[in-house]
């Protein structure tokens, strides 16, 4: 007894590990990876060679029809495949999807016809929907819940290094060596996530053997409070079901749900059509578009980062998801109304870059809100229907643009979608969320 009253003060006296802090970084490298094989195609639409061999030439619907794919799948592969992450567990679950994204791409980089890609876009849809929902996982088996708004910005910010590296980088791998160059480089690539997620990552704490005592108990200690907390107000249950019914009858989680929709518009709206906008309508080079379009990205890693810190500081959420629909919606006003090319492409990375104060705020309110073990499918629920449903963004953006001839009209459709967003973070904002 003596011994083991002896063990037990030197495990609370020895200092913590920091394997929880390596955990993020694993889900920061993947998802950076994950948005970097998507964003591509935002180059290729602005490649005269890209577009002549797949036949697409001056065909706006079928250039967000390129995006638009990719996010239905993404979308369905969300609500139907997030489940696996409860049953199987995020490592296994993750490792299966970046596999399956990894052989989209080599179909993409070797696809004959405008068919063929789609049908890989697809695939890599079916693979990053499987994905995208363990990280939420991952943060609430990892971090005690006073910590998750700073752990959720910090794989957030892979959402806006992502783009930030892959426009300037596939600029210059498209104009030096091909199109069909990108997707393969992509593919190599594809093994560093493989790595990391097999070797440095479990699913629990209780699973590592890196982690020690005084960091497990830590964590435990958290995650039990929490756990007490939710079973004192009847948040936890048993059984698939019983989850699902928890979250899907609470009305903040659709209001979430909403705003997400109008947050992901803007990233795969403006993600898909900056590139052309500033080369096409504004007569940037090709140099500078890539550039220019790495601009609101680069911002977005400040604002994420921003975005953490002042979650676990104030405690509120939602002023956040409000900030970033107000930010977004001035931003892109302004550069599409405006004249001069130069204030143009300076207010549309201000206002896009603006979208960061949204993206760990309202993971971290999910996470506040839904039962640990229903995580994954409440994840996957708002991940799949935000991004299912902004798969319009990209094609109604070409579809206005294809009608109206005006690049300017199109980025109206991202305004309109803030409009919403913001209606509902204000709603969560006046009830103090």
């Amino acid at each position: 007894m003596r011994d083991l009253t002896m063990a037990k003060t030197e495990n609370l006296c020895e200092t913590p590990t920091r394997q929880r802090y390596v955990i993020a970084f694993v889900l920061l490298v993947v998802v950076s990876i994950a948005y970097i094989d998507r964003v591509n195609i935002s180059i290729l639409v602005a490649d005269n060679e890209f577009l002549s061999e797949m036949g697409i030439v001056g065909q706006s619907v079928q250039k967000g029809l390129l995006m638009t794919s990719f996010l239905v799948a993404y979308g369905i592969s969300n609500v139907i495949l997030s489940p696996l992450g409860d049953w199987l567990g995020p490592r296994k679950a993750m490792t299966v999807a970046v596999v399956l994204w990894a052989c989209s791409l080599m179909m993409g980089g070797l696809a004959a016809t405008f068919s063929i890609l789609i049908i890989s876009r697809i695939f890599l849809g079916s693979g990053e929907g499987l994905h995208f929902p363990m990280q939420s996982k991952y943060i609430k088996n990892w971090f005690p819940p006073m910590e998750r708004g700073k752990a959720n910005s910090v794989w957030q910010v892979g959402m806006a290094i992502a783009p930030a590296v892959a426009m300037p980088l596939f600029t210059w791998i498209i104009y030096a060596v091909g199109w069909r160059s990108s997707f393969f480089v992509l593919t190599v690539i594809g093994i560093i996530p493989l790595i990391l997620i097999w070797f440095f990552t479990t699913d629990t704490p209780q699973q590592s053997k890196r982690i020690n005592e005084a960091e497990l108990s830590y964590i435990e200690e958290a995650l039990q409070k929490e756990k007490e907390e939710n079973i004192k107000n009847g948040l936890e249950k048993t059984g698939l079901l019983e989850n699902i019914k928890l979250f899907a009858g609470d009305y903040r989680f659709w209001l979430i749900v909403v705003y997400y929709i109008a947050h992901t518009s803007v990233i795969w709206g403006s993600a898909t059509w900056l590139p052309t906008y500033l080369k096409t309508a504004r007569g940037f080079s090709w140099a500078a578009m890539g550039a220019l379009a790495s601009l609101p990205w680069i911002l977005g890693i400040f604002t994420k980062v921003a975005s953490g810190f002042l979650a676990d500081k104030f405690g509120r959420r939602a002023p956040l998801l409000l900030l970033a629909m107000v930010g977004v919606s001035v931003g892109v006003s302004v550069a599409a109304l405006t004249d001069n090319n130069t204030v143009s492409a300076t207010f549309l990375a201000l206002g896009v870059g603006c979208i960061g104060f949204g993206g760990p705020a309202a993971w971290t309110l999910l996470q506040d809100i839904v039962p640990g073990k229903g995580i994954s499918t409440a994840a996957g629920v708002m991940n799949g229907v935000g991004n299912g449903c902004s798969a319009l963004a990209p094609v109604a953006i070409g579809f206005i643009i294809q009608m109206t001839g005006s690049y300017g009209s199109g980025l109206f459709y991202i305004v309109g979608c803030c409009v919403v967003g913001a209606v509902c973070t204000l709603i969560l904002t006046l009830k103090k969320y």
